[in-house]
């Protein structure tokens, strides 16, 4: 017997998955692609956008095969920021799709600061469009002001795709980290979009995380109902959905999101903790009419799975990353080594483009072992930083902090870095059954638009987390391992001061 399911398509950095989750919120097939970007130049993050549309169409039409009349519905989360520009007539991307991580913008980032007061990182989507516009779009004027060109991050392009153009949408929590998003209006800033030139018909009608937004024609013709950004697809998936609840995804990069409820925040910008105000998601009220837009906070970690590719890669320390933790554990201590993870700068609570990696307390009788520890360590040290300076930004928003930090990622199935997280936040860690919770929870999320649970709440009830560590530290011994490893915080920073200067 079959098991109603939702389908989730879930398109990530380097790759794109479908899968299926049932009522139980369990993964039950799953097709992966790679998806990877191209590097054409140094800084510059580019990708296909038609390649990625037909990859995730096909690998969604493969598991839809092999499941037949399970799926109700479709969520779909994806890498935030990424944007596409593309022709609404003819349905062609102007010219190659700019990822996330492409820095080629960072100039018109300082101009927009020193010229208009208005702060934008390059890993937004506002900096990204004006570059498009003005590189694809310089000969089709009369186009973009009749609204001829679309302007879309991956979930909009995909929902336009699948329905074949019937809509043009994107949910809160996309059109939160544009830089184009008002939390006053919860819209498009015609003040922002008014200054950079980028015309309001141009940008996607904004709405609600868990709603049906159109049918996708080829998928059965099945209805999309959930869009939401990865990270908060993740936050979702795990069940952070009380004041205070937290994730941390340690992927290459690190992201803590923390839930704080439906307060609004004051300001869209980084707080001087170095967090920034996040929508988690946004939800249809029974009555139909009203959405609800629920908030968070969300930290950052320029690298945290990258460290342990530098082991393997350039150190040539390890073979694997299963063997960072089996020769972690064959000590007991780093004896007194600690590694600052800054190999492309600290963000949260520092922001510091110019510090570098740091490795000190190195001694004659500093082994491979004691570095491998040192690394594992590390991280979950900067893990703890993201925790303070979200707890710190969450408290005005009467959030209790105590509850426990749920971890998902590749770095969550390791045993030492885990219990490492534990005595540095001092906190239980929560590890997630699944290393890509990002696909739960656009499964709860269009599931409960659907009815297959009856409320969010009732959905993220099935999750329960693999394994709990407690920290193994008594509190003396923690403060004093965290003052020391702000004195090592602090040797890292400013190594490179022009890109210490830069300030996003």
């Amino acid at each position: 017997m079959t098991q109603p399911s939702i389908l989730v398509i879930d398109v990530g950095t380097t790759g794109l998955r479908a899968a299926l989750v049932n009522g139980a919120g369990q993964i039950t097939d799953v097709e992966y692609c790679k998806n990877p970007p191209s590097t054409p130049f140094s800084g510059l993050v580019e990708f296909d956008a038609m390649h990625m549309f037909t990859a995730a169409r096909d690998a969604a039409l493969t598991v839809l095969e092999r499941n037949p009349n399970c799926a109700i519905g479709i969520g779909i989360t994806n890498q935030r920021a990424s944007t596409i520009v593309w022709n609404r007539i003819t349905g062609e991307p102007l010219g190659p799709a700019l990822g996330w991580q492409d820095l080629r913008t960072v100039m018109e980032c300082i101009t927009a600061r020193s010229e208009h007061g208005l702060m934008f990182a390059p890993n937004q989507t506002a900096t990204k469009a004006v570059w498009m516009l003005q590189n694809y779009g310089a000969q089709l004027q009369e186009e973009i002001q009749r609204g001829d060109i679309c302007i879309g991050t991956i979930d909009t392009w995909l929902t336009w795709k699948f329905t074949a153009g019937k809509s043009f949408v994107t949910d809160h929590t996309n059109a939160g980290v544009t830089g184009l998003f008002s939390v006053d209006t919860l819209n498009w800033s015609e003040k922002i979009c008014s200054t950079l030139k980028i015309p309001l018909v141009a940008l996607p009608t904004i709405v609600a995380s868990s709603q049906v937004v159109g049918h996708a024609i080829e998928l059965s013709n099945l209805p999309i109902a959930a869009l939401v950004g990865d990270q908060q697809a993740s936050l979702v998936g795990q069940g952070c959905i009380t004041p205070g609840s937290t994730k941390i995804t340690f992927g290459t990069g690190g992201m803590l999101d923390m839930y704080t409820g439906t307060t609004a925040p004051t300001a869209s910008s980084r707080s001087t903790s170095g967090t920034f105000p996040i929508v988690a998601f946004s939800l249809i009220e029974k009555d139909a009419t009203t959405t609800t837009v629920h908030w968070g906070v969300e930290a950052i970690m320029l690298s945290a799975g990258t460290n342990i590719e530098w082991l393997i890669d350039d150190m040539k320390l390890i073979d694997t990353a299963q063997e960072s933790a089996e020769l972690a554990g064959s000590v007991t201590s780093s004896d007194g080594v600690m590694y600052v993870p800054a190999l492309f700068g600290l963000g949260t609570p520092h922001w510091d483009y110019g510090a570098r990696g740091a490795l000190l307390g190195i001694t004659r009788g500093t082994t491979r072992a004691h570095v491998v520890r040192a690394v594992l360590e590390g991280v979950a040290h900067r893990g703890a930083d993201l925790y303070e300076a979200a707890a710190h930004d969450a408290a005005q928003f009467a959030s209790s902090t105590t509850s426990p930090i749920r971890i998902d990622g590749g770095m969550s199935k390791n045993p030492v870095f885990v219990q490492a997280l534990a005595n540095s936040t001092s906190r239980t860690i929560e590890v997630s059954p699944v290393t890509e919770a990002t696909t739960l929870g656009a499964a709860f999320l269009a599931g409960t638009a659907l009815g297959l649970w009856p409320s969010l709440s009732a959905a993220t009830s099935t999750w329960n987390p693999e394994n709990q560590v407690e920290s193994t530290l008594d509190g003396p011994t923690s403060v004093a391992l965290r003052s020391q490893w702000t004195v090592a915080v602090s040797a890292s920073q400013g190594w490179i001061p022009d890109l210490s200067a830069l300030d996003f």
